[in-house]
């Protein structure tokens, strides 16, 4: 597993406040991503959002290319 590092500086603005995020790791930046996507559209529609992003990286089972029995 490779190690990253990030440097961003994430402001947000909403209608009762804002909020800052300063991510160093991935799953921070994760964490952060996904608090936003709950905020703003609510725990079924992030939900969704996460199954298909999840969805897409599932591991496929592989396909069997052996000769069929004659």
């Amino acid at each position: 597993m490779s190690t990253h590092s990030i440097d961003a500086d994430i402001k947000v603005k909403w209608a009762e406040g804002q909020s800052a995020y300063s991510p160093s790791t991935p799953e921070e930046l994760l964490l952060i991503a996904i608090d936003l996507l709950v905020r703003d559209r609510g725990a079924e529609a992030a939900r969704g959002f996460i199954d298909q992003v999840v969805e897409r990286y599932a591991p496929r089972p592989a396909t069997l290319n052996a000769p069929t029995a004659r």
